[in-house]
């Protein structure tokens, strides 16, 4: 049976981080938990459950990954957010996949959120396919300010996991118009550095459709008030990226 590292990140996750651990345990042969010096009890946590424990200065959600992918026992990595943890279905695939060898570089798996205490199964968020496992000699994460991903090597084989990712979202409407806000200065400044622009056209349509795509298109109406709520907030989220490009750009000229 080929062996399998578990890696997460934190930093002040002490609400998240039993719970992912505790899911991880039964698929791994080791976790590194990689913290950017947490002030509460993430750390004590992590100790106490006898895992690995990796301190370092917060150098971007990519580059903490792959500084502790270097360290892995194993070239087989699966990388957590501290607010996820594997349901029952996937860790028996994952094991599963283990005992056969790994037959692929790597591996994706639908994440599904959980917003305000309801699993949400439709619209804009589900199925939010994540390539989370990897050969780690074949793939590596980016470090964009926001929505890093793995970028592996062209022609690298892919298998695709049943069972549920599950994460938990945002406890609160609340919490999630907070991190709208931060979330759309992040992704206004990628775009401008990636040389993309926005003009009132798009600050008009894009969360229109965003809107529309979510509640009707991809059917989140059918997860009811938390439904709506997830496609008007996807919306605002779209709105204050593209205005806050164009003030980014206007800045600039």
């Amino acid at each position: 049976m080929q062996s399998l590292t578990v890696i997460i990140i934190t930093y002040n996750e002490e609400k998240n981080i039993g719970r992912c651990l505790d899911s991880a345990q039964s698929i791994a042969d080791e976790i590194i938990v990689m913290d950017s010096f947490s002030t509460d009890q993430t750390a004590q946590i992590v100790l106490a459950k006898g895992f690995q424990l990796k301190q370092q200065d917060f150098k971007g959600y990519g580059e903490q990954k792959n500084d502790a992918a270097k360290i892995a026992a194993s070239n087989h990595v699966l990388f957590l957010d501290a607010d996820e943890f594997l349901s029952e279905s996937l860790q028996l695939n994952i094991i599963s996949e283990k005992q056969l060898g790994f037959r692929a570089d790597g591996y994706t798996m639908n994440r599904l959120n959980n917003y305000c205490g309801q699993w949400i199964r439709h619209g804009s968020w589900y199925p939010d396919k994540k390539l989370r496992l990897i050969d780690r000699t074949k793939g590596y994460w980016n470090n964009q300010l926001v929505h890093e991903s793995i970028i592996m090597q062209e022609n690298s084989k892919i298998i695709h996991f049943q069972g549920q990712l599950l994460h938990q979202a945002y406890c609160s409407i609340e919490e999630h118009i907070q991190k709208n806000n931060r979330y759309s200065q992040l992704s206004a400044e990628l775009l401008l550095n990636n040389g993309r622009r926005s003009n009132l056209f798009k600050i008009i349509f894009n969360p229109f459709w965003a809107f529309l795509s979510g509640y009707l298109i991809k059917l989140g109406f059918l997860d009811g008030f938390f439904g709506f709520v997830i496609a008007i907030n996807v919306a605002h989220l779209t709105f204050l990226k593209h205005l806050k490009l164009y003030l980014l750009q206007r800045a600039n000229n």
